[in-house]
C-alpha cells in the first residue's frame, strides 16, 4: 500500500508541476536570512504571498534539500512537505483568493551561493550566481522564469563586512557580532535574478544624468584601479537611457567584483556581479577593459530583467539584445571603426561555423552562446538598418513598455517592430531568426557600408597574393596616419613571410607607434631578425601588458646574451590582474641559471605559492601551467591541484583534472602524489582513487 501511494504521489507531483503557473501566482517573498559563512550555512524565515488562480490542494516553491518548519505566527495554517527539490504547501486553496504563509528554513547550499576565502587566507567573500534556475539552492523561490516576484529581504551577516543585494538599502542594524542589512524592491523580478554579495568592499558613488544613484564597488587593494575599471560607466548608463528610450526601470544600480566568479558578469536586478579579473589599471585598460562587460550587463537591466524570456527558445531576446546594445555603447566610446571591426570579427566566426554545417537558428533553445549572443546582435544590426534607426527605437520602446516586468517571446518583439516600421518582417524572421545558416552575403553588404571596412577588405584581399605583388600595397597601408585594424592586418600578412624578406615593412610597422599594430608584431614575430632587435626591444616599454609579455618571452628566447637586461627591464611588473607578466618573469628567472642565483629559492617559493586557493583561479591556472613547463611541483602544489579538481569554476576544475591526469602518468609525480594521499580530503581521495 505504501508503495502504491508513493507512485500516486509522484504522478500527482508531475501533474501539479506542469500546471503550477496556471494555478498560482507568487507575488511577494520577504523575510530575514542569516548567512553563516564559516559553516557555509543559511537560515531564514520568510513570508510568502501568493494568489491562487484555480482551486487546488497543493502548490510548491522550488527549494533544494532544505529543512523547513511552519512558523508559529504564520497567518495561514498549512501542511509543509520538503522534498529533494521542492517545498510542497498543502491545503484546499480557493481560486481568486490571496494567501500568506510564514515558515523557517535551513540549508547548506551545494551550489549557487559561494563562500570564498573563509577556509584559507585571502579575501573573505560570499556571493550568489543564480543563472537560469539555481536560486532555489539557497532561497525558496520559483525556478520558472514566468513567475515574477517582489523580493524584500534582510540579511544578517558577520559585522565589519559590506553587503550588497537587490533593491534599495532601507535599514542597517549592527549588534555585537553581526549586522543586518534590509533591502526593498519596488517591482517584481524572476527568482534567478535575486543576488547577495558581501565582503571587504568600499564604493565610489555616482549618479546618472536622470538621477539614478550608482555604486561602483571595489576592494581596498584595488583602489587605484577604480577609475580605469569603471571608466565610461556613467556615459554608458546615460547613453542607454537615451538610445533605448525607456528610463532605467529600477531604483538604483550597483556593480560588485568578486573572486572566482563563474562568468565575466551577471546581470542580477540592480546588482551586477562580475569577475575581479576585470579590475584593471590604465595600461591594462588598453588591452582588456571592463567596458564591454559593463555595458552588456547594464543592458540586461532592460533586456532580461525588465522583460524576460518566456523560455530558452527566446534566449536571444536577452543575450542578443545585451550584446547589440553593448556594441552600440562601445561605438559611442571607441568609434565606428571599432564597431564595424567587431561586427566583422563575429561575422567571420559565424560564417565559419555555418560553413562547417554547425549553423544554428536563433530560436533553437539549445543553441550555443555564439549564436545567442553574436548572431543575435547581428540580427538586430541588420534589422535596424532595414527599418531605420528611428523606427527601430520606437519599436524597442513599445516592446519594453508594453511588456514591463513581464515575460516575452520573439513574436512580441517582431509585432512591435512591424507596427513601428510599417514593414512586413517575414523575410527577416526567416533569414535571421529561423534559418540555421548565417547570412554571410547580407552581412558582407552591410559591412561594405562602412568606408573603413572597404579599405580593410582591400588589404585583406591581398592575403593570397604573392609578396612581390602586394609589397607596395602593404607599405602604403602603413603610411601615416595608419588605421590600427588595417595595420594589424598588414602585420598578420607579414607573419606568413620570411621576416628577413620584409625587414623594411616591419620597420615601418614598428614606426607607426600604434599599440595594436605593435602588439600584433609581438604576437606573431617570434623569430626576430637581428636587424629588428632594437625596435623589438622597445616593445618592452609599450603601454600594453600583452605586448610586454610576448616581447619579454620572444626576446629572451632569441637573444640569450641579453636575458639579464630583459629581465631587469620588467622586474616588478605584475601585468593584468591574473599576473601574466609577473608569473612569466618568475619562470624565466628560474630557468636563467646565471641570473640572481642567490634568489632562486625565494623566486621558486613565490611562483609556487601562486597555486594556493587564496588566489583567484586565473592566477592559479597560470602558475600551474608554468610549474608544469619547468617540471617542478612542491607538495603544496599537489595539494592545491587536488583542491582545484573540486573547484566551483568548471573551466579551472577541468584544467586541474587534466593536469592531474598528466602528472599521474609520470611515475615520479605519481609516487609523490600518492605519498600525500592521507593529507587530502575524503572527497579528494575518492576522486584520486578513480584516476589511478
Amino acid at each position: 500500500m505504501k508503495y502504491f501511494l508513493g507512485i500516486v504521489f509522484l504522478l500527482f507531483i508531475q501533474v501539479i508541476f506542469s500546471q503550477q503557473t496556471e494555478k498560482v501566482d507568487f507575488t511577494k517573498i520577504e523575510g530575514n536570512i542569516e548567512i553563516l559563512p564559516e559553516q557555509e550555512l543559511v537560515n531564514g524565515n520568510l513570508t510568502v504571498e501568493f494568489t491562487v488562480k484555480k482551486n487546488t490542494d497543493s502548490i510548491f516553491l522550488d527549494a533544494k534539500k532544505m529543512s523547513i518548519s511552519l512558523a508559529k505566527n504564520s497567518p495561514l495554517k498549512v501542511k509543509l512537505h520538503a522534498g529533494e527539490d521542492k517545498i510542497w504547501i498543502i491545503k484546499n486553496f480557493k481560486a481568486d483568493k490571496k494567501y500568506s504563509i510564514k515558515f523557517n528554513y535551513s540549508v547548506t547550499p551545494k551550489q549557487t551561493m559561494y563562500f570564498v576565502g573563509w577556509q584559507n587566507e585571502g579575501s573573505n567573500q560570499v556571493f550568489t550566481q543564480g543563472q537560469g534556475k539555481y536560486t532555489s539552492y539557497w532561497l525558496p523561490s520559483i525556478d520558472d522564469l514566468n513567475d515574477k516576484i517582489e523580493f524584500d529581504l534582510s540579511y544578517k551577516i558577520p559585522k565589519n563586512y559590506t553587503l550588497i543585494a537587490n533593491g534599495k538599502l532601507v535599514e542597517k542594524n549592527t549588534e555585537a557580532e553581526t549586522t543586518t542589512w534590509k533591502f526593498d524592491m519596488k517591482n517584481p523580478m524572476s527568482s534567478y535574478l535575486v543576488a547577495v554579495v558581501f565582503g571587504n568592499f568600499q564604493a565610489k558613488e555616482i549618479s546618472s544624468a536622470s538621477g539614478i544613484p550608482m555604486k561602483l564597488y571595489f576592494e581596498p587593494k584595488d583602489s587605484l584601479k577604480v577609475e580605469p575599471t569603471y571608466r565610461y560607466s556613467q556615459q554608458i548608463f546615460d547613453f542607454f537611457e537615451k538610445e533605448i528610450g525607456v528610463p532605467f526601470p529600477w531604483q538604483n544600480y550597483k556593480q560588485i567584483p568578486v573572486r572566482d566568479f563563474l562568468y565575466a558578469g551577471m546581470e542580477n536586478t540592480t546588482a551586477t556581479i562580475f569577475s575581479d579579473m576585470c579590475m584593471t589599471d590604465s595600461i591594462g585598460f588598453i588591452d582588456r577593459n571592463y567596458v564591454n562587460v559593463n555595458a552588456h550587463e547594464l543592458a540586461h537591466q532592460w533586456f532580461g530583467d525588465f522583460v524576460t524570456e518566456k523560455s530558452s527558445k527566446h534566449h536571444w531576446l536577452q543575450e542578443g539584445f545585451a550584446t547589440f546594445y553593448a556594441l552600440l555603447a562601445e561605438k559611442e566610446i571607441f568609434g565606428e571603426d571599432y564597431y564595424y571591426h567587431k561586427l566583422y570579427e563575429t561575422a567571420e566566426q559565424l560564417r565559419e561555423m555555418s560553413d562547417n554545417g554547425k549553423g544554428e537558428s536563433l530560436l533553437n533553445e539549445k543553441a550555443s552562446s555564439l549564436t545567442f549572443y553574436q548572431k543575435g546582435a547581428w540580427a538586430l544590426h541588420v534589422l535596424r538598418e532595414k527599418v531605420g534607426a528611428e523606427a527601430f527605437k520606437k519599436g524597442v520602446q513599445t516592446y519594453l513598455l508594453k511588456n514591463a516586468y513581464g515575460n516575452v517571446e520573439t513574436s512580441d518583439f517582431i509585432e512591435e517592430m512591424e507596427k513601428a516600421s510599417g514593414k512586413d518582417l517575414t523575410e527577416f524572421v526567416n533569414d535571421w531568426l529561423k534559418q540555421s545558416a548565417f547570412k554571410a552575403t547580407q552581412a558582407l553588404e552591410s559591412l561594405k557600408k562602412s568606408p573603413f571596412m572597404l579599405k580593410y577588405f582591400q588589404v585583406s584581399a591581398l592575403r593570397k597574393s604573392e609578396l612581390s605583388d602586394k609589397r607596395t600595397a602593404l607599405g602604403t597601408a602603413l603610411n601615416f596616419p595608419v588605421n590600427e585594424y588595417i595595420g594589424q592586418e598588414v602585420v598578420y600578412q607579414l607573419a606568413e613571410e620570411n621576416p628577413r624578406r620584409v625587414i623594411e615593412l616591419y620597420k615601418k610597422a614598428f614606426a607607426t607607434n600604434t599599440i595594436l599594430v605593435r602588439q600584433a608584431i609581438a604576437s606573431t614575430l617570434t623569430d626576430i631578425p637581428r636587424e629588428l632587435q632594437s625596435e623589438y626591444e622597445r616593445l618592452l616599454k609599450d603601454d600594453s601588458y600583452l605586448t610586454k609579455e610576448k616581447a619579454l618571452f620572444n626576446l629572451w628566447q632569441n637573444f640569450p646574451e641579453k636575458r639579464h637586461q630583459y629581465l631587469n627591464e620588467l622586474a616588478g611588473v605584475e601585468g593584468f590582474s591574473n599576473k601574466n607578466i609577473e608569473l612569466l618573469w618568475l619562470t624565466l628567472n628560474l630557468v636563467t641559471q646565471d641570473y640572481q642565483p642567490q634568489k632562486k629559492q625565494q623566486v621558486y617559493k613565490r611562483l609556487s605559492g601562486y597555486t594556493s586557493p587564496k588566489f583567484a583561479y586565473e592566477i592559479r591556472e597560470n602558475a600551474f601551467g608554468y610549474l608544469f613547463q619547468i617540471d617542478s611541483f612542491s607538495e603544496e602544489n599537489y595539494k592545491d591541484l587536488l583542491q582545484g579538481c573540486e573547484h566551483q569554476v568548471w573551466r579551472f576544475r577541468n584544467f586541474c583534472r587534466e593536469l592531474l591526469k598528466e602528472l599521474l602518468s609520470n611515475s615520479y609525480h605519481r609516487e609523490r602524489i600518492l605519498q600525500l594521499k592521507n593529507e587530502f580530503s575524503e572527497t579528494q581521495q575518492e576522486y584520486l582513487q578513480k584516476q589511478i
